[in-house]
């Protein structure tokens, strides 16, 4: 499903998202999605991380685990 949305950008904004669409011989909704997904695949990277390093570091987490045990215990 494809929805609409209206974004406000300044102009000089307008000009680079422009120029890289140009650039890339792509549309600006191409480089738009392209960014947004980029960007959200480095937060959600890190929040996984973070989650695994939060159990890593909790005394006695792989003591008596398996591999498979503790990736039954992750949801990623």
């Amino acid at each position: 499903m494809t929805v609409r949305k209206n974004f406000l950008f300044d102009e000089e904004i307008v000009e680079h998202l422009e120029k890289i669409a140009k650039r890339a011989k792509s549309t600006q909704t191409q480089v738009l999605k392209e960014l947004i997904e980029e960007k959200y695949q480095e937060i959600s990277k890190k929040q996984k991380l973070e989650a695994f390093y939060s159990i890593v570091n909790m005394p006695g987490a792989f003591v008596g685990k398996s591999v498979q045990g503790i990736k039954g215990e992750i949801n990623v």
